[in-house]
């Protein structure tokens, strides 16, 4: 096993360090553009301990949009196609649902771990039922830093929340409220307040854009609980 401090945590993809619009995790999946190196996969799956899963999601590399789940199951675009859907399934052995919405951008619009989501206030109420009755998750609306795309604003993992900078403390306590964990603000990239933009993380690891500072880094690893 690679010790912590020898593991890669800076990344790029496709030479840009917003890592979140290609990447998202679960507790045991990495899931990746189908495109990517087997080198920078592996340095992926040793960041996040996690198995990867090569795919294109809607014909598409922006996975990490297109791809939001936890240990219980994944909900994808409603452009997914049929295949990518079943490759989905075999190489997780998750359940996998297209979101009945039209806000397509899954990753962006639904901030959520194991145990609980928050999501755009405007996403249908038969995208909320599906969260709450196939991912087990208790689903409440809201924004961070008035942002609605919450899924960009921030990330989540059963261990700790990160937040845009300037969400407010109404936001932050309504976090902490839902998710029953402890929330931090910050930024990545060199002051980019949106965090699920550059971050991906677990509750075993983390990775981020490649152009996060150093304190930056120290804010990530204290609010997500590694140190």
């Amino acid at each position: 096993m690679v010790e912590d401090r020898e593991v890669k945590r800076l990344f790029s993809v496709d030479g840009s360090p917003d890592i979140g619009v290609f990447v998202t995790c679960t507790e045991d999946f990495v899931f990746l553009p189908a495109h990517l190196n087997e080198k920078l996969v592996r340095e992926f799956e040793e960041a996040l301990k996690a198995d990867a899963v090569k795919v294109f999601v809607g014909d598409s590399i922006l996975v990490g949009l297109f791809v939001v789940g936890n240990s219980k199951g994944l909900v994808v675009t409603p452009y997914a196609l049929d295949e990518e859907i079943e490759a989905l399934k075999a190489k997780t052995g998750l359940d996998v649902w297209r979101l009945p919405d039209k806000l397509s951008a899954v990753g962006g619009v639904i901030l959520m771990n194991d145990e609980a989501a928050l999501v755009h206030p405007e996403l249908s109420e038969r995208a909320v039922a599906l969260l709450r009755e196939k991912l087990k998750v208790r689903v409440y609306r809201g924004t961070v830093a008035g942002v609605k795309n919450v899924g960009m604003a921030a990330v989540a993992t059963n261990k700790g929340i990160l937040a845009h900078k300037d969400a407010s403390v109404e936001e932050l306590e309504f976090l902490e409220e839902i998710f029953g964990l402890p929330v931090e603000v910050g930024s990545v990239n060199f002051g980019s307040p949106f965090i699920g933009a550059a971050l991906v993380a677990n509750s075993k690891g983390y990775a981020v854009g490649d152009e996060t500072s150093g304190i930056e880094l120290g804010v990530i690893e204290s609010a997500l609980g590694f140190v």
